[in-house]
């Protein structure tokens, strides 16, 4: 009797070992896995990189509207145009199902008093939609028990955001920077110097 209680004793001990075991591999886990999405997390910085702005010749009004005509050369649909800002947007569709829009922003900003320069800050926005299916159930009146949804009816198709980013490539910016200016006027600028030098 006494040898029985003692194997017991040792069975217990032994599963109790094996839990603990179990539960502290469990805690050591989920640390692990904050450190995979920490590591995939793009961490945002604030540097002198300036790949999202460059200085032109002339005012802001002529730099924001060579973006404009810059952005329009390329199929971009202009929604907003007011003096120093443009907003543009594009449509692509790589796949049958996904749906890829670029809304591209442009501030135009004076730069020191009596520079005749202006800075153009840009940045484009991608947003990417799939295509999503969705059964709509037919509801059937059953008299006082009232209404009850069967699985059949029609089906609709949606577009749903499935990620959104800010475009980071710096050539990108820097082709549009070229783009624009080339569309800058210079006999416009050349003038607006001209008007802004001291009698």
């Amino acid at each position: 009797m006494h040898m029985n209680t003692l194997i017991r004793c040792r069975q217990f001990a032994y599963s109790w070992v094996a839990l603990c075991c179990l539960g502290l591999s469990a805690c050591t886990s989920v640390p692990s896995l904050h450190a995979q999405h920490a590591a995939h997390a793009q961490p945002e910085e604030f540097l002198s990189s300036a790949a999202y702005t460059q200085s032109f010749p002339g005012t802001e009004r002529q730099t924001c509207e060579a973006a404009r005509r810059a952005l329009l050369s390329q199929g971009y649909v202009i929604g907003e145009s007011g003096g120093a800002t443009v907003k543009g947007r594009k449509y692509f569709q790589p796949e049958a199902d996904m749906h890829v829009q670029i809304e591209f922003h442009v501030t135009c900003a004076p730069n020191n008093l009596g520079s005749n320069s202006a800075t153009a800050f840009a940045n484009a926005v991608r947003d990417r939609y799939t295509l999503r299916k969705s059964s709509n159930s037919a509801s059937l009146g059953v008299g006082a028990l009232g209404s009850i949804s069967l699985p059949f009816g029609s089906s609709d198709d949606a577009l749903v955001k499935v990620a959104s980013e800010t475009i980071p490539n710096k050539q990108f910016y820097s082709q549009f920077f070229e783009l624009l200016e080339r569309y800058l006027d210079p006999t416009a600028a050349a003038a607006q110097a001209e008007a802004d030098k001291p009698n």
